[in-house]
């Protein structure tokens, strides 16, 4: 993918040999080399930071998933448990009003009796 960019392997740089001239390596030669790994550098540097700010924006949307996530489940999870509780109110419900039966049926005869 970013092959295409860079200009240079390490094993050619390491192979690289200059030609010398009476007062050592050629300059522009060399210069011209240098300037070529620079731009290689300068690549590098480039695709670095752009897979570090795409790897920062993936962390981001991980953690924004995992808690949609949590949400969805929290929410799942309550809407099990109302589901259950309506059951049981209702259930709830049809016990103590046959508790309210039970209680003013046997409050009747007892409070006759105190009328008399």
């Amino acid at each position: 993918m970013y092959q295409n960019k860079i200009t240079l392997s390490p094993e050619e740089i390491l192979k690289k040999e200059f030609r010398i001239d009476t007062r050592g390596y050629r300059l522009k030669e060399v210069d011209q080399y240098l300037d070529t790994i620079i731009g290689d550098y300068e690549q590098f540097y480039e695709i670095i930071n752009s897979l570090e700010k795409e790897k920062a924006d993936l962390l981001a949307e991980n953690v924004n998933l995992k808690q949609e996530l949590r949400n969805s489940k929290l929410n799942m999870e309550v809407m099990r448990t109302s589901e259950s509780a309506e059951v049981t109110n209702v259930d709830i419900l049809r016990r103590l009003s046959q508790l309210e039966k039970l209680v003013y049926a046997s409050m009747k005869p007892t409070d006759e009796k105190n009328d008399n």
